[in-house]
């Protein structure tokens, strides 16, 4: 039995949280193999939807995202696609008219950002004569299946006001980067989406993909304008009890940077932006949650405490290496738990991963060494985390530069 000190102290609440907040996790992802039987719906009714992109600077990609978007499988009179040039200096404006996109062009140097593009434009749907039921939102850089329309709109038939689609990637094998971005997209639209869904607690938004009712807008406002605008409107959503209904079938394809300097900023910022959600709103979330008796917002107040899981996680593997090193050092590492709970719980989330993608049907011949590369991509979360938490009041938003020109038809 190890002395008592503080060291000994810190360490536990250490295990403590990592503990808690992966067995809550855990736990939850379990649900995700067990189907949630979903109501009958009525695919007879076909709402009108505007499909919004943000694109700045995407001359490389827009062409190839508006084709995909005018080979939907849901009748022509029943969307348009409206392109926000958001600050160009390129000629994403004019190949986006080219192909048949609707553009509407924004210049403005100081309310910089996606988050603050989307509040222009909504406003600009609200004032037209044409009435839409939906906006859908994508970025300049994805592409479309073909029925993604028709399975979001079974879902808001289904009664959501707000719909996500599963997030995919078309260009997995570009760089062991982009392979772990995949892999942790498809381990969240299978552990954490699709588990969320059948137990009807609401699922999170992703930033592209989604789909959210005219009249939600107007009725609560986007006001989603921070680095991480999907967050913010997320828990705004579950502060208002509008849970977001999740399209396992309405698949969007992202591109994923492809080195770890691009993917570095691009996370830290996504970092950056969860902290500052996270200050502004789990209090929120948790006050509703307990004295309304509602799982929901608690759930979302949790997501929003994963950097911590993340900084756990690192400190704990930190002080193992230093344990093992200097074993006099006291560190007491799994000293909470039996020796054998924690093994098996290891086992268990080093496991889990691998057979998402199984089930998936991702397994190829680059799993095993991308899995491996994987695993050094997660561990950098733990100083990304670090970062982001230290700088979240800075609102510097940075562009991500995509450079795969894949259409539709390649995809396929």
């Amino acid at each position: 039995m190890p002395e008592f000190s503080v060291v000994s102290v810190i360490s536990y609440i250490i295990q403590a949280l990592f503990l808690l907040l992966g067995a809550y996790y855990f736990v939850i992802s379990l649900f995700s193999f067990i189907p949630r039987r979903n109501q009958a719906v009525d695919d007879t009714r076909l709402r009108r939807y505007a499909l919004l992109v943000a694109a700045h600077n995407e001359e490389l990609v827009i062409e190839n995202m508006v084709e995909s978007l005018k080979k939907l499988d849901y009748p022509d009179d029943k969307y348009e696609i409206f392109i926000i040039a958001d600050n160009c200096t390129d000629k994403t404006a004019q190949i986006a008219r080219d192909a048949g996109a609707t553009v509407f062009e924004r210049f403005n140097s100081t309310e910089r950002g996606k988050g603050f593009a989307l509040e222009w434009m909504f406003q600009k749907l609200f004032e037209m004569d044409n009435k839409f039921d939906s906006v859908v939102v994508f970025d300049a850089d994805n592409i479309a299946s073909r029925d993604f329309l028709k399975n979001i709109n079974r879902q808001h038939n289904r009664g959501f006001k707000v719909v996500q689609g599963y997030i995919d990637s078309k260009n997995p094998n570009d760089s062991w980067i982009s392979y772990s971005y995949s892999i942790a997209f498809w381990a969240i639209n299978r552990l954490f989406q699709q588990s969320r869904s059948n137990l009807n607690l609401g699922c999170q938004l992703c930033g592209t993909g989604f789909s959210v009712d005219i009249d939600v807008l107007k009725e609560i406002g986007w006001g989603a304008t921070c680095l991480t605008e999907d967050m913010e409107f997320t828990m705004k959503l579950a502060l208002n009890d509008i849970k977001v209904g999740w399209a396992n079938d309405a698949v969007v394809y992202d591109e994923k940077p492809l080195t770890l300097s691009q993917s570095w900023k691009q996370r830290v910022r996504w970092m950056q932006g969860h902290a500052d959600v996270a200050t502004r709103f789990v209090l929120k979330l948790f006050k509703k949650s307990f004295s309304e008796g509602k799982l929901a917002p608690f759930d979302c107040a949790l997501y929003l405490l994963q950097p911590l899981r993340i900084i756990t996680m690192g400190a704990i593997t930190v002080m193992a290496w230093i344990q093992t090193a200097y074993p006099e050092s006291n560190l007491v590492i799994w000293g909470l738990v039996p020796d054998g709970v924690w093994n098996v719980f290891v086992l268990l989330q080093f496991c889990w991963t691998p057979l998402v993608l199984v089930i998936e049907k991702k397994v190829s011949k680059r799993t095993i060494w991308g899995y491996i590369a994987y695993t050094f991509y997660t561990l950098t979360w733990v100083p990304i985390a670090i970062i982001g938490i230290i700088n979240k009041n800075k609102k510097e938003w940075f562009h991500t530069q995509h450079t795969r020109k894949i259409s539709i038809n390649e995809l396929r």
